[in-house]
């Protein structure tokens, strides 16, 4: 005999204003009315004779039964979405959207894209710099590389990478005023990729926050701050994901062998019916993997860096590596 289930359309209601705390929001992802979904609750409480929700102002909350009931109608959701892109996606063709950060995109994902292009030619790849939270659940994005703490909620997510921040400069830069101590950057223009909050933490670091600052460019994100350090514009904060092809190549330099770390890190981050679509499986699979090379290699010296050590926990940082 066939089990005895709530109807549909009243299950969707529900995990979706669950989901929300809100009955207008439920209705507006639906695409229904704020009365149907109204309706639609009803009817699920009727069915089962229990009172799913109550009012906190104007959101809703759930009551015990609501509680109850919720994972086992989110993982039943989870689970038809996930076997339906399994389906309607093939494993190694067809098209994958990314949200990336702009300085990660630009600077390591970019140049290692023909690894992910030699080994799957039939994915046709759509690459949007941005590291808006609103990404994650956008129904045109397959997968995220955010930065931030790892606080988004109702997604798979991984730490993909810690980071450390470090002064670079370019070459003709320092050869024509060298950088032989923290002094010494007195004389230099300061770039900054945030508010200033990451070159404090450093200088704090470095015990040099009575540095006596000459100019100062604020160019609004990481990717900007370097990218002028680069055409020798002044000294910025490059970190040790990002700002590594720069040093190796030799167009930058790091004078110094202090670093501080992140307060945040770079996440892949996904919705969790996407997790287990084939096409998303192997870009993060492929994304670890150039990781994991990159972290095989970090042992070795490498051109124009100085190796650098950790000092002291960062304080947290608004902007800077997220690059727009």
């Amino acid at each position: 005999m066939a089990k005895r289930l709530p109807p549909l359309n009243p299950l969707r209601a529900f995990e979706a204003t669950a989901r929300h705390g809100s009955l207008t929001k439920a209705a507006s992802e639906l695409n229904v009315t704020h009365g149907a979904i109204s309706h639609q609750i009803k009817a699920l409480e009727q069915s089962l004779g229990v009172k799913l929700f109550e009012r906190a102002g104007q959101r809703v909350k759930l009551t015990p039964h609501g509680a109850e009931l919720l994972p086992a109608v989110s993982s039943a959701f989870d689970g038809i979405a996930a076997a339906t892109q399994r389906m309607t996606r093939p494993a190694s063709s067809g098209t994958l959207s990314v949200s990336c950060v702009p300085a990660l995109l630009l600077l390591w994902m970019t140049p290692r894209l023909g690894s992910f292009m030699a080994q799957y030619p039939d994915i046709r790849l759509t690459l949007i710099p941005s590291n808006d939270a609103k990404d994650i659940r956008a129904p045109q994005i397959d997968v995220c590389v955010h930065y931030g703490d790892g606080s988004w909620t109702d997604c798979w997510m991984r730490k993909w990478s810690g980071l450390e921040l470090f002064p670079v400069v370019s070459p003709t830069l320092i050869n024509n005023r060298p950088i032989r101590s923290v002094r010494d950057l007195a004389d230099h223009v300061f770039l900054h990729g945030d508010d200033g909050r990451e070159w404090h933490t450093w200088l704090a670091a470095a015990d040099a926050l009575d540095l006596e600052r000459g100019r100062r460019h604020h160019l609004g994100d990481a990717r900007m701050a370097v990218e002028a350090a680069v055409h020798g514009h002044g000294v910025a904060l490059g970190d040790s994901v990002t700002a590594s092809s720069l040093l190796a190549r030799g167009m930058l330099v790091a004078p110094f062998s202090l670093s501080v770390p992140a307060v945040d890190d770079f996440y892949v981050v996904c919705r969790n019916e996407m997790k287990s679509t084939p096409i998303v499986q192997l870009f993060i699979d492929w994304l670890f993997a150039e990781k994991a090379q990159d972290d095989g290699r970090a042992d070795a010296p490498v051109a124009g860096r100085v190796v650098t050590r950790r000092k002291r926990p960062a304080l947290r940082v608004i902007g800077g590596r997220t690059g727009g």
